[in-house]
């Protein structure tokens, strides 16, 4: 009886065990949008902090000492190639001009006396009537009075060099700045800056690009008459766009070791004269990719440690699976980001939900949410 007993027991635990599922109940699918990864045309700018620079500007200086007598330019203002600046007290200058002058009429005439008595006794020498010593005299005299001259000439020059200096001109057209002296103010050669005047047409825009772009640049440089119209353009202080675009000019000779940069100017027409030397702006580069690019909503990339993932949907025998792969971004566009390297085209990615998955998470679509609000990403 006992021996039955236990035999029935042992069938009912047996027939327990066997009504349990071993395994363990399926995890939940997360409800998720995707996307599918397409190529398309993309309009974007590279934006660089930039200086706008003059192509030329000088600090003027007095070449003459003396007192400021006159200032003829309104401070700020538009000059031109030659226009007159300031005045010098000239009085002491056009006194020395003219005693110069006067030494140049002496050395002549002294000259004309030798050359006289040369030709005379020139003549007597060749009749015998007069001493070779003498003859030799007058020579020397002679050659003595024409180094005068040449020296009263050159001493002209430089009393009417420094006569000029007197008078202070542009260098070339360009705006002046504020005057540095005033009526009456004394100056010395050399020690005294008067103003700084620079040219303002063109204007000069400096930016550092990075040496991975430099054979870019220089094959601009090289086909200048191949760019588009809008490939450099600038932002102004104040948010306002420079209605005229710009030329590359010039590309500095090296890269700067330490930050693996090199300068590049622009050119841009400022016939406004609405750039003024030594404005911050921002430049804007037009994209040159000539393909059409991966673009997907920002907020399907999740950032961790610095690097950037997307999970695409795989098909699994179950369900679909969300796979994390990591990927390279190029520029942010509006709520949209370009990547450029981890996706291709037909690849499904999650653009909704991805706070909730990780590598190898179950995902449906069945059950799908509303859109998430655009620009966020996640974390």
């Amino acid at each position: 009886m006992s021996r039955q007993v236990s035999i029935l027991i042992l069938c009912s635990s047996l027939a327990i065990l066997s009504c349990q599922d071993p395994r363990p109940a399926p995890a939940s699918a997360t409800p998720v949008n995707l996307a599918v990864v397409k190529s398309q045309p993309v309009l974007y700018y590279d934006d660089y902090p930039a200086t706008t620079q003059a192509l030329s500007q000088v600090d003027l200086h007095a070449q003459v000492t003396g007192y400021i007598t006159g200032i003829y330019f309104n401070e700020g203002s538009h000059v031109h190639k030659g226009e007159k600046l300031y005045a010098i007290d000239e009085r002491l200058y056009q006194a020395a001009y003219d005693q110069a002058a006067a030494n140049v009429q002496v050395a002549e005439g002294n000259q004309k006396q030798a050359q006289q008595d040369a030709d005379r006794y020139e003549y007597l020498n060749q009749h015998n009537a007069v001493a070779r010593q003498v003859l030799d005299h007058a020579e020397i005299a002679l050659q003595n009075a024409k180094n005068e001259v040449a020296a009263a000439r050159q001493a002209l020059k430089t009393a009417a060099t420094n006569l000029t200096y007197s008078i202070i001109t542009a260098p070339f057209d360009g705006t002046v700045g504020f005057s540095q002296v005033k009526l009456g103010n004394l100056v010395t050669v050399g020690a005294t800056t008067l103003t700084t005047i620079s040219t303002d047409e063109p204007m000069a825009v400096d930016f550092l690009a990075n040496e991975a772009q430099l054979p870019q640049y220089e094959d601009l440089q090289r086909t200048k008459q191949k760019e588009p119209d809008s490939l450099f353009t600038i932002i102004m202080p104040g948010k306002k766009l420079y209605p005229y675009s710009g030329k590359i000019s010039v590309i500095d000779r090296a890269v700067d070791p330490q930050t693996g940069t090199i300068r590049i100017r622009l050119v841009f027409p400022n016939p406004r004269n609405d750039l003024r030397a030594g404005m911050s702006c921002v430049l804007r580069v037009h994209n040159l990719e000539p393909g059409p690019q991966i673009t997907i909503p920002g907020k399907a990339v999740v950032e961790q440690m610095g690097e950037y993932f997307v999970f695409i949907a795989r098909d699994s025998a179950a369900h679909l699976m969300a796979m994390q792969v990591k990927v390279e971004e190029g520029k942010t566009i509006g709520s949209n980001v370009i990547i450029t390297k981890g996706l291709k085209e037909g690849d499904r990615i999650v653009v909704d939900g991805v706070q909730a998955l990780h590598d190898g998470s179950a995902i449906t679509t069945a059950n799908k949410r509303g859109p998430a609000a655009a620009g966020g990403r996640g974390k």
